[in-house]
């Protein structure tokens, strides 16, 4: 999807140092590390919860010639 390599990360790493400096970057790092971790737990639950809703609005399986049809007259 992306292609970056050594260089553009290189170059990315250097840009954020001049904006957060040597001593917010590890804050900056950990602060993303738990946004990450966050957003992957929402997900996780969300993809949960529809599964849930989704398996709660299917109708049950039932068996073709069980109890209904046999209860039903036949002329």
């Amino acid at each position: 999807m992306f292609d970056i390599g050594m260089p553009e990360l290189l170059v990315i790493f250097v840009i954020i140092l001049v904006l957060f400096g040597g001593k917010k970057l590890p804050e900056v790092g950990k602060s993303l590390g738990e946004a990450i971790k966050n957003f992957k737990k929402a997900m996780n639950e969300f993809e949960t919860n529809t599964t849930d809703q989704t398996r709660k609005s299917l109708p049950e399986n039932k068996p073709e010639g069980g109890p209904e049809e046999s209860k039903v007259d036949k002329k």
